[in-house]
């Protein structure tokens, strides 16, 4: 007789039975809580839900052995005690349509059940109409260890004791990582939350180390301080203040200048509706912003906050709530990168003015949902003589093609204004050009600098003259998937816009029969093939934008001026001048700096004066 393994016995076996509560809060704080970091984080969110003005954090042992969150909150009644410790019980929402409009932070009624499943769990707590606190106990078991709660002092508010996190999990203990490291991310929870509610005083004080404070920050310069306090004071130093409002979306914040790029992406903050949130489209949104300006491989830094009709985002996306989706995803993208490109370019030297606002520049992503108006493609790129000729025009010889028309003062002139750039004095082995201002010396790297202007000069030429589609003799049959396929005959109004024309012959089956102008002899499959990927993942795409500014970029630099090229006090001041009316000038188009600055203060410091 065969025998039957004894897996297939074991499985024939199974009965399908309800779970104890307890497994099922183990289950739960899975993918609520995933180090002691996940519990501040749930507990600071119920603090500032209570309306807390004033929150104290207290760790030890990296939080594995004591986290301690106390507020002075709305506090929580008495015969409310046992059920904040029962599942899907909450405050915040009573029915469907609140959750489409939520404005609270939490809302799931999974977080304390979870934690108190997962812990020694001690919750004290009185309401602002009590006379007195009540304390609840709840050690990793089911439901809260007392019968009822026992009085205890206690001001208004309530303070959540969390001891021996995955005490009764030890598989889940045994992931926690090094104290250091997870007191770390503990201060990251802290530093997004306090940045997120500038009206709360933040208290911590983790593993016995001296408190620190946050205090109210009502006034601008009160928030730079709590800015700089938390981000460093090198990112407020390079922020500049972004304020935008488009089509029921406002942006408020700040961005760093490109010169303070970092190596990872780890100060970028973003908050929708006052939640910290993860978003890959809006991070692409913000990267693409920084396009032309910021160096290859290096991250942007921000701390932005998106506010928003609520029943436009979804915060129910993922237990942890870091993730949302957006209604119309296309239309804060846009939004977003619209915002930071913009507040870039506005971006001169101290004391230089803007030029007035250019036409809408070339937008593949733009559509007519977003209010900026019809999308279109820049004007045809020219090959050969043709863009040996338009670049002839835009730029005269090289004996002049520094010098404006109007006269520019080689030196400062009797009303005693100095422009920011200030007057050259010299040039440097001629590769750098040597400035005086009013604040001490500028170096310039003449063809960076010169490479940037002229980069913005083709850039505006081009944008000036539509671009037609150029039709192809034979048409490119591509094979996608039907994802694809859906994406290209969805957005058709988009492709056509930025003069690709694109026909579904099957299901999945496209055809390619015009592509546009500028990028004639271009992989057309490739092309498409990388836009739709774009439009799948972020709802918008910018990768014709990308070639043509590519082939600009490639003529702006082979017609800058060139190393060892020697250039009069006029050029050299004609350069400055135009320096300070181009857009993005701090930057060449490859993201390096053109000019840099140096203080008086420092140069004394070099040479030892003062002392």
């Amino acid at each position: 007789m065969k025998r039957v393994p004894s897996r297939a016995r074991s499985h024939s076996l199974m009965r399908i039975h309800r779970l104890p509560p307890q497994l099922v809060n183990q289950i739960a704080a899975g993918e609520v809580i995933e180090r002691p970091a996940s519990v501040v984080k749930e507990l600071l969110e119920n603090s500032l839900d209570a309306g807390a003005r004033r929150i104290r954090v207290e760790f030890e042992g990296g939080g594995a052995r004591l986290m301690r969150v106390r507020d002075d909150g709305a506090g929580i009644a008495r015969d409310e005690l046992p059920l904040a410790l029962a599942r899907h019980a909450t405050s915040k929402l009573d029915s469907l349509e609140d959750l489409d409009r939520l404005v609270s932070l939490g809302f799931r009624g999974e977080a304390l059940p979870s934690i108190a499943s997962i812990s020694r769990f001690v919750i004290t707590s009185r309401a602002s109409d009590a006379e007195r606190g009540y304390t609840l106990r709840a050690d990793g078991r089911e439901g809260p260890a007392e019968a009822a709660p026992v009085p205890a002092p206690h001001p208004v508010g309530t303070t959540v004791e969390v001891r021996d996190l995955f005490y009764n999990v030890p598989a889940r203990r045994r992931f926690l990582r090094t104290e250091r490291t997870e007191t770390g991310h503990l201060e990251e929870v802290v530093r997004r939350l306090a940045l997120s509610r500038f009206d709360v005083e933040f208290r911590w004080r983790g593993n016995r180390q001296p408190e620190r404070v946050l205090p109210v920050a009502g006034d601008e310069d009160a928030r730079s301080r709590r800015v700089a306090q938390l981000c460093g004071s090198e990112f407020a130093a390079h922020a500049i203040a972004v304020e935008a409002a488009a089509v029921g979306l406002s942006l408020r914040g700040w961005i760093a200048l490109p010169t303070f790029s970092r190596s990872q992406p780890d100060l970028q903050y973003l908050y929708v509706n006052g939640r910290m949130v993860r978003d890959r489209r809006v991070a692409h949104a913000v990267r693409q912003g920084y396009a032309d300006v910021l160096y290859h491989g290096r991250h942007p830094a921000f701390l932005l906050y998106l506010e928003m009709d609520p029943a436009l985002v979804d915060v129910n996306a993922h237990p942890a709530k870091l993730e949302v989706r957006f209604r119309d995803g296309r239309l804060v993208h846009d939004f977003l990168f619209r915002s930071v490109q913009r507040a870039l370019a506005q971006v001169r030297p101290a004391g230089a003015s803007p030029p007035p606002p250019p036409p809408p520049p070339t937008r593949f992503d733009a559509g007519p949902d977003t209010g900026s108006g019809p999308a279109r493609q820049g004007r045809m790129a020219l090959t050969g003589a043709q863009a040996v000729a338009a670049y002839a025009a835009l730029h005269p010889p090289a004996d002049a093609s520094m010098v404006h028309e109007a006269p520019v003062p080689a030196g400062p002139s009797g009303d005693g204004e100095v422009p920011p750039l200030g007057f050259a004095v010299a040039q440097l082995h001629g590769v750098y050009l040597l400035a005086e201002n009013a604040r001490g010396l500028v170096v310039v790297d003449l063809h960076a600098a010169h490479e940037r202007i002229t980069y913005e000069r083709l850039k505006a030429a081009w944008d000036d003259r539509a671009a037609p589609a150029q039709p192809l003799l034979v048409p490119v049959t591509i094979e996608v998937s039907e994802r694809e396929a859906e994406a290209a005959q969805a957005h058709g109004g988009l492709l056509a816009g930025a003069g690709l024309e694109v026909d579904r012959l099957g299901r999945g089956t496209l055809a390619v029969r015009a592509v546009p102008a500028a990028l004639l002899g271009c992989d057309a499959q490739g092309l498409v093939r990388d836009v739709l990927s774009d439009l799948i993942a972020h709802g918008a795409s910018r990768r014709v934008d990308e070639l043509r500014n590519g082939l600009l970029s490639t003529m702006a630099c082979h017609g800058a001026v060139r190393a060892n090229r020697r250039l009069t006090l006029p050029e050299m001041n004609a350069l400055l001048r135009d320096m300070e009316r181009t857009e993005r000038a701090g930057q060449c188009n490859h993201g390096r700096p053109t000019w840099v600055e140096v203080g008086l203060r420092e140069l004394d410091r070099w040479f030892l004066r003062g002392r």
